[in-house]
């Protein structure tokens, strides 16, 4: 009988894994805010990714006898330029379309290198202690110092504007505050009772700190994500709208937002719409955070 007992209890786990997945997604999805911000994402990714299928017209394609259009359901707009053009003749909502992708791909590869190197450096501090722990924390005191705003557009000032600068310098700003997050969530968890009997029986430390703490200070890392997700939103907007971000002609909303301010009195929806697009999905990401701890605190009540 002893021989059976853990193929008796091993499929048992997963079931219950499964269990407390579905309660959590339970929880999320029972708040009107989670479902309203999961959609609104999912329509600006489903933009990412098929922006061919969705946009009503070339986002390139220029015609100066349709410049400054206004939207379509306002005076003098012209039928099937549903958010008006640009100066250049070029269809809004197409290049809001397209310049999701843009958005979208440099905002989540930052946020992975930041993640990646963060974690790691978290992990590393919160586990070991001493003097590892006191050099990464000034590390993190000396980066945190310069605002990341200024320190980014320093350095992509000298380095060039361009998709992959992009992503290192704003993934390189970000890693302090997940090392900070995760660091703490460590400190709270390594002295548990789970990771004192992997120590007793000799598990190396990158095998605890990989398979006995990350588990479980994962749930503090998948909600700091969706605010820092929407934190470089804006970031790349900044750059893109100072011209440091991803160079004409593709489409960014930053960049248009820049170029339409030089219009301002004639068509102000050339700024307005590409703004409430970065509105609405850095929103989105908060109210889901938000939601998000919520569903996976333990700590709170739900209804």
């Amino acid at each position: 009988m002893s021989a059976a007992e853990p193929t008796i209890d091993a499929p048992d786990a997963a079931p219950k894994r499964r269990s407390e997945t579905q309660e959590v997604l339970r929880r999320l999805y029972s708040k009107p805010t989670a479902v309203l911000s999961t959609v609104v994402v999912l329509v600006v990714v489903l933009c990412a990714l098929f922006p061919w299928l969705i946009a009503p017209h070339d986002p390139f394609a220029q015609s100066l006898a349709l410049r400054l259009k206004p939207p379509s359901f306002a005076d003098g707009g012209v039928a099937g330029f549903w958010l008006g053009t640009d100066h250049l003749g070029r269809d809004t909502l197409s290049r809001i379309i397209y310049g999701a992708r843009v958005t979208l791909i440099v905002s989540l590869l930052a946020v992975i290198v930041s993640g990646i190197i963060g974690v790691w450096l978290g992990l590393l501090a919160g586990f070991s202690g001493g003097v590892t722990d006191a050099i990464i924390l000034r590390l993190i005191d000396t980066q945190l110092a310069f605002p990341v705003v200024l320190l980014v557009i320093s350095l992509v000032a000298v380095v060039g504007p361009s998709l992959t600068n992009l992503v290192v310098l704003m993934g390189l700003s970000a890693w302090p505050r997940f090392a900070r997050i995760v660091r703490g969530s460590v400190l709270s968890v390594r002295g548990l009772e789970y990771v004192e009997a992997a120590r007793a029986i000799g598990a190396s430390r990158l095998r605890m700190m990989m398979r006995h703490i990350l588990p479980n200070v994962l749930s503090a890392i998948i909600v700091y994500t969706s605010f820092e997700l929407a934190r470089m939103i804006l970031l790349e907007a900044t750059l893109s709208f100072l011209g440091l971000g991803v160079q004409p002609p593709d489409p960014t909303w930053g960049g248009m937002i820049n170029s339409g301010k030089e219009y301002l009195s004639l068509s102000p929806a050339v700024s307005l719409f590409p703004g409430m697009a970065i509105g609405a999905i850095i929103l989105a990401f908060n109210l889901l955070g938000d939601e998000l701890r919520d569903a996976l605190d333990p700590q709170l009540s739900h209804d």
